[in-house]
């Protein structure tokens, strides 16, 4: 163990060094700040809310990743892909906009962000691998399209939609002819302002920019008067933190979809550690990350919120931008916080600029390039990223989640259920046995099989794995099989069953069967458990006889005078 190294600081460990380096920190959260202020106001519309209480979400996912987080960038608050997910799923027990609607957003803020305190105390880092890339990629598409569709109507100026996807597209279509110019083009007009300005350079505030515009156009032309639809009005109170009462009837309720948004949160919060580590030789702390992203959750539902998330892209503003601790959150959370008290003039912002802003981040999480490089490389992975995009867009937003979670999980199942039992041959005047490859010259042993199988053994390739090792022992003439086991990290009950199927079968023909190069302790440990390192045992010895540290000292020991086969290289044109 080191001896020098520093403990961790057990709260505010993000903010070691803020004290130097505290004017790069304010200049990267006053960017930080112009890049969240208009996109807060639009995820907070985007979940039924008003527009400042997305503020006070960033605030408390500011404050709460300070105290318990480790990445000095992560930028949390209220998110563009959870959003939909949970309100697009309280809607169907509470109307938007209701107190019930904001007691359930905030009892889900406290669950979730109980569930992350959970997740990160138990180290349950391990979690964040259940969605695989691809599947992430359908399931980050199809948010893309709810968020498209559900702003559709306030970018074109029409009266807002809800419903299914199929719901939403039939009342676009009734009222198409509808469509209010002066707002189609404001919103145009903004999603320009905003493509430009990321093209030029991610550090220009464009949505900000974009805000004020249409804000300042509304005013000074009196759009707002011809009948441009606007946020209007809203009432801001100072947050007064306390726990929302509600019934056992509204836990359950909330309870799946409390399970499924932590999971989320999870996948979407590793993925950005990951990414931003930290400063050089800082490696990522994602359970501490975890529990940082629950305080968040916790204090975002006292003050009446709804679940912070990580944010890549604001992350990525923090580290671009110099940001060395999350002073500069925080300094972002304050600058935002007076932003919220900005209703005499906010009142006047034109929905179809916070629709084009969302438009703009629905674009950005429509991965194409990510599709057009898993089509290139696996045309059946590609086949989950369309099914799970359809499985978000045209199922219940939760069910549609569900699914590509289940998908994901039942693509790594199949995926080790494909392991194929190897043979594998040794290099001409070597010692070393690699897998057989038909255009190089490789040599074997008479009477001996040397195989392979490349995954864990559980109770998904149990039976393959015990069919095709049959197969081997049947092979005519053998006296020993030598079972290569360096990718064999663990052994179940189910597979330790096949495996002792598979050594009596070889005693009974007088085979003998050795294991090399069985690296993994678990597996090891397995081997005793279940009984095998006995089954293994030759006449008068112990089952260790058996186990050797490669194939070359197994075949010397147990085929000593086995004579040598050559097999020469293929000749792929004549083959041909």
């Amino acid at each position: 163990m080191n001896q020098t190294a520093k403990p961790s600081w057990p709260v505010f460990r993000s903010l070691q060094g803020a004290a130097a380096n505290w004017r790069i920190d304010l200049v990267a959260g006053l960017t930080l700040a112009a890049i969240a202020t208009p996109e807060q106001m639009a995820t907070a519309r985007l979940g039924g809310f008003e527009p400042h209480i997305g503020f006070f979400v960033f605030v408390a996912g500011a404050l709460g990743f300070a105290l318990l987080g480790a990445n000095r960038f992560l930028s949390s608050g209220a998110d563009s892909t959870i959003t939909p997910i949970f309100a697009g799923s309280l809607t169907l027990i509470a109307a938007a906009g209701t107190p019930h609607y904001a007691t359930l957003s905030a009892l889900l803020a406290l669950m979730v962000g109980a569930m992350m305190l959970g997740a990160g105390f138990f180290r349950a880092g391990w979690v964040a691998n259940l969605l695989s890339i691809p599947v992430l990629t359908g399931f980050l598409a199809g948010i893309a399209v709810h968020i498209a569709l559900s702003q559709a109507p306030s970018f074109l100026g029409l009266p807002g939609g809800s419903g299914t996807f199929f719901d939403r597209v039939k009342q676009l279509a009734q009222h198409f002819g509808e469509i209010n110019p002066v707002a189609l083009g404001l919103g145009l007009g903004c999603l320009a302002i905003v493509i430009v300005a990321e093209r030029l350079s991610p550090r220009i505030p464009g949505a900000l920019i974009a805000l004020i515009g249409a804000t300042l156009a509304v005013l000074a032309l009196g759009l707002e008067g011809k009948g441009l639809p606007v946020i209007g009005a809203f009432s801001v109170e100072p947050p007064h933190p306390s726990a929302p009462i509600v019934s056992l009837n509204d836990f359950v309720k909330v309870l799946g979809l409390a399970t499924l948004i932590t999971l989320i949160v999870m996948v979407q919060s590793a993925a950005t550690s990951r990414s931003f580590p930290g400063l050089p030789g800082e490696p990522p702390d994602i359970d501490r990350d975890f529990l940082g992203l629950g305080a968040g959750s916790i204090l975002a539902g006292l003050f009446g919120g709804f679940p912070v998330n990580a944010s890549p892209p604001r992350t990525a503003i923090v580290a671009e931008n110099g940001g060395r601790s999350q002073l500069a959150s925080l300094a972002a959370a304050a600058l935002v916080l007076v932003a919220a008290f900005g209703e005499p003039f906010l009142r006047h912002t034109p929905e179809a600029a916070l629709a084009a802003i969302l438009f703009f981040i629905a674009g950005r999480i429509f991965r194409v390039a990510d599709m057009r490089d898993i089509l290139a490389r696996s045309k059946q992975e590609f086949l989950l990223v369309v099914v799970t995009i359809f499985a978000v867009v045209l199922l219940p937003v939760q069910s549609g989640v569900a699914l590509a979670i289940m998908l994901s999980l039942i693509h790594g199942f199949w995926t080790t259920t494909q392991t194929d039992l190897q043979q594998f041959v040794r290099l001409p005047g070597e010692t070393v046995w690699w897998t057989q490859h038909p255009t190089k010259a490789r040599e074997t042993l008479e009477g001996v099989k040397v195989v392979g199988f490349q995954a864990p053994l559980s109770f998904l390739n149990a039976e393959k794995f015990g069919r095709e090792m049959l197969e081997a022992v049947e092979t005519p003439g053998l006296k020993l099989i030598v079972l290569e086991a360096s990718s064999i990290a663990d052994i179940d009950y189910t597979a330790a069953k096949a495996f002792g199927s598979v050594i009596r079968a070889c005693h009974d023909r007088n085979v003998d069967f050795a294991i090399a190069r069985l690296e993994s302790l678990r597996a090891r440990a397995a081997l005793n458990a279940y009984g095998l390192l006995d089954a293994l045992a030759p006449p008068g010895g112990k089952g260790k006889d058996r186990l050797f540290h490669s194939v070359d000292e197994a075949t010397r020991a147990l085929a000593p005078h086995a004579k040598v086969i050559g097999i020469p290289a293929e000749d792929r044109k004549s083959a041909g």
